[in-house]
């Protein structure tokens, strides 16, 4: 068996409601690569990369490029079940910097390879990896608003539609922060109740605010600074007002475990999209595991097959705490043939092959004729 085409399909999803990443490019909708490697025996594995350049440096562009022109090449004629024997030849197509080149688009190869060798294999990620998974995850409702006045249609859609768990996106405003962390806790008192900074607090601010976030009800601060902030993070950690979740910044394993003995962090909000898929994904849940921190499961707004490969690692791997998987929330269309399940804020798992999903071609090439060329635009 032998991989025989590496195609991709880069596109636009329509969105819905304000997101504070759906700016600039990404207003015309939410990009993504949809990557599809054919066996030689005509076995197919889909993949979806998931660019946002608001968020991070990957582009639509770029990831497209990447994924075309720079990994296909390595790809071809290779045994698609020796998906680490992939990873190295990427590398070698484009080398790493501090970490792991081009992650977000090695993302959309490394779920296709995941896809592609599940099915040959007769088998689910879970299977694959020798683990039982839960039946389904819990998702957690995103609040972004910019004005409190806005906040009570946001929190009543989100519980009209089943959730029960919020979080919040905050910074650079600490005393709007605090008021809105209340605000969300009253409306939701039992609640899990997760603050997400973005690296949009500079040191001195994230120390005054930590204590009040957690006065306020919040339970966990991710990525309060920047992540190159060394001794901002080892300060909040030993402050110890609120738990200290990384998110930008971590893409391998290798500084995963730096920033571990560093004492930076305690724990981690993991995303195979950030970090180049499930293959790192899966070693550095295992890395936080062996040290007793914690982790939970969030998102980069994904879409549909990006989404069904989170969903398959944190079921497979017994994630107990509400996913920021704000896709359904915020995406107005898919190109799968039958949607994935979710009921209120449960988010069933696929139970197919791989991804345990199928594309439909026909949505597919529909959402494409409405997405411009990226590299014609």
């Amino acid at each position: 068996m032998k991989i025989d085409r590496v195609e991709v399909f880069p596109l636009r999803y329509p969105t819905r409601g304000f997101f504070k990443f759906l700016t600039g490019r990404s207003a015309a909708g939410r990009a993504a690569v949809l990557v599809r490697i054919t066996g030689d025996e005509g076995t197919v594995g889909w993949g979806q990369s998931v660019p946002i350049e608001s968020w991070s440096y990957e582009t639509l562009e770029t990831a497209t490029i990447a994924i075309r022109d720079y990994y296909a090449p390595q790809l071809i004629g290779r045994d698609p079940l020796q998906i680490e024997q992939a990873h190295w030849r990427m590398d070698q197509a484009i080398a790493p910097g501090f970490s792991t080149g081009m992650p977000l688009a090695r993302a959309g190869v490394d779920l296709a390879l995941h896809d592609l060798s599940g099915k040959l294999q007769g088998r689910t990620l879970a299977q694959l990896w020798g683990r039982s998974p839960t039946e389904w995850i819990t998702l957690s409702w995103t609040i972004n608003v910019q004005r409190l006045d806005d906040l009570e249609d946001q929190l009543s859609l989100g519980q009209q539609r089943g959730y029960r768990n919020f979080n919040i996106k905050v910074a650079p405003d600490p005393e709007f922060d605090v008021r809105l962390a209340r605000r969300v806790r009253e409306a939701a008192p039992h609640g899990f109740l997760w603050a997400d900074a973005n690296g949009n607090y500079d040191v001195e601010t994230a120390l005054a605010v930590a204590p009040k976030l957690a006065d306020a009800g919040v339970d966990v601060l991710e990525s309060p600074l920047r992540p190159n902030r060394i001794r901002g993070y080892q300060a909040l950690k030993k402050q110890g007002a609120l738990p200290i979740l990384m998110d930008e910044g971590v893409v391998s394993p290798v500084e995963l475990e730096e920033f571990v003995h560093l004492n930076m962090l305690d724990g981690v909000a993991m995303k195979p999209a950030r970090c180049g898929g499930l293959l790192s994904n899966r070693r550095q849940i295992e890395l936080i595991e062996r040290h007793g921190l914690m982790w939970l499961g969030s998102g980069l707004m994904d879409p549909d097959l990006a989404l069904a490969a989170s969903l398959a690692l944190y079921g497979a791997y017994g994630l107990d705490r509400p996913a920021a998987l704000n896709g359904p929330q915020f995406l107005a269309a898919s190109v799968l043939a039958q949607p994935l399940d979710i009921r209120g804020d449960q988010a069933y798992l696929p139970t197919g092959p791989g991804l345990g999903v199928e594309v439909d071609f026909n949505k597919l090439t529909a959402l494409m004729s409405h997405s411009p060329d990226p590299l014609e635009s």
